[in-house]
């Protein structure tokens, strides 16, 4: 445990419990966006108080999340200094200006207008809080925009120069729109959507299996669960666009996911095993013939390369052969769920005590996908900070191992508490939901008043 390692790990402490919020608030928002929506086009009175009571819970669980994203994501920004000087040192004139626009474009709207969401309620017109929903939602998913940018850039990085020691922006459209870049922000919105989705369906189904249910809680868990039926299919078509994508460009990644030790044609889809590095095997192996070049290059004739063509350049493979087998086992889970709860909706039938009890286990589905899925990418890219251009070691401060040690465990410790609480909260919330005491702004039709107390 070197001072290379223990950064890496504080940095993915950092990076790991961070995510967990912005993957909730990206999809999140929008669902406030339509739970506003729905309550100004209600057809009376009884069904307006219903999207308000949903709203009201909602906008209280996005502020919760808002506030600890916010400064989780400002203690990662400074571990750039701290840890990472040479990355900055490096690479600053492209990764400064792109962390500087999500500031000066996303994060500046999306905290202007939150202030008007959270407190504006009865001091402005409906269509006005309409707006302002609606710009913390193109707020939330701009700065999506823009650190997925970073990050694909740092995956697949183009539009560059190099001279005097650094990386210069020759074209910031191609650095922008890096070749990875598409596919990685359709991943992880849909991501967002499945997390979002899962945790406003779980939360509601513990509402009503507590008894605490009211008729914002049905609409909240009918629009969750249906999200995340209509979402699930084409997250999967986008892994699989996202995976050839990452074939193409960064091959020695999909050789770790799939433990390909040697270049191998038609080969193997092993679904289950024990990577040994050492020896350059997978123990204990689960293989279908043909199904990875099948999968991976949709042609079962298809050559991949292994792991032996990448000496010295390869990520360690069981972080990353187990992470992308809980992302798609957690998927595939949540397929079932989502599709068998939309079943009984299309069919109208009320959701059984065991369905109740599946959703609320699955409230928290999309954070385990997201972490798996995230040590795939940050991990599979390794042993490079910005992939072919910069080494992950040339980077590292050269702190004192036990510096970074102690500072790893304030980090876990701090994390773990606000973790919890987190949680503790969010289920107080949903068992003592709060209803909406004023009344709400008047509806952008002007002729239904939306709110009043339950």
């Amino acid at each position: 445990m070197d001072t290379l390692m223990l950064s890496r790990l504080q940095f993915a402490a950092n990076i790991g419990f961070h995510i967990l919020f912005p993957a909730i608030n990206i999809a999140l928002s929008w669902f406030l966006v339509y739970f506003r929506v729905r309550n100004s086009r209600a057809a009376n009175q009884d069904e307006a108080r219903q999207w308000e009571e949903a709203y009201y819970l909602w906008t209280k669980v996005f502020a919760l999340t808002f506030a600890i994203g916010v400064v989780t994501g400002l203690t990662m920004s400074f571990q750039f200094g701290t840890n990472w000087p040479g990355y900055m040192e490096k690479v600053g004139n492209i990764a400064g200006p792109l962390l500087g626009y999500e500031v000066l474009t996303a994060f500046f709207l999306e905290a202007t207008f939150l202030g008007i969401m959270l407190f504006g309620r009865t001091r402005v017109s409906g269509r006005v809080h309409l707006t302002a929903t609606l710009m913390v939602a193109a707020g939330t998913t701009l700065s999506a925009f823009w650190i997925l940018s970073l990050n694909s850039w740092m995956q697949t990085p183009q539009g560059h120069s190099f001279a005097n020691g650094q990386y210069f922006a020759e074209d910031w459209l191609a650095i922008i729109f890096n070749p990875s870049f598409p596919y990685r922000l359709a991943h992880m919105v849909l991501a967002s959507v499945l997390t979002a989705a899962f945790l406003v369906a779980g939360l509601s189904a513990w509402q009503m299996l507590c008894g605490t249910a009211n008729g914002g809680t049905r609409r909240a868990l009918r629009a969750g669960v249906v999200t995340a039926a209509v979402a699930i299919p084409i997250q999967i078509f986008a892994g699989d666009a996202h995976g050839l994508n990452t074939l193409e460009h960064q091959p020695a990644k999909i050789a770790a996911i799939e433990a390909i030790w040697h270049t191998e044609t038609s080969a193997p889809l092993t679904l289950i095993g024990w990577p040994n590095e050492k020896e350059g095997r997978t123990d204990f192996a689960i293989q279908v013939p043909r199904l990875a070049s099948i999968i991976l290059a949709h042609d079962p004739n298809a050559t991949l390369k292994g792991l032996d063509q990448f000496p010295d350049a390869h990520p360690p493979v069981l972080p990353v052969f187990w992470g992308f087998r809980v992302m798609v086992g957690m998927g595939l889970l949540m397929l079932a769920v989502s599709w068998s709860s939309a079943w009984s909706l299309w069919r109208q039938r009320p959701f059984a005590r065991w369905q109740l009890r599946l959703q609320a286990g699955m409230t928290f589905a999309g954070w385990v996908a997201t972490i798996a899925g995230w040590t795939v990418t940050e991990v599979g890219r390794q042993p490079f900070l910005v992939y072919g251009l910069l080494r992950t070691a040339d980077a590292v401060a050269p702190h004192p191992p036990g510096v970074v040690l102690s500072t790893l465990i304030a980090y876990l410790a701090l994390y773990a508490f606000l973790l919890v609480a987190y949680v503790l909260v969010l289920m107080y919330m949903s068992e003592h939901p709060a209803m909406p005491t004023a009344q709400s702004p008047q509806s952008p039709k002007a002729a239904l008043p939306v709110g009043g107390s339950a």
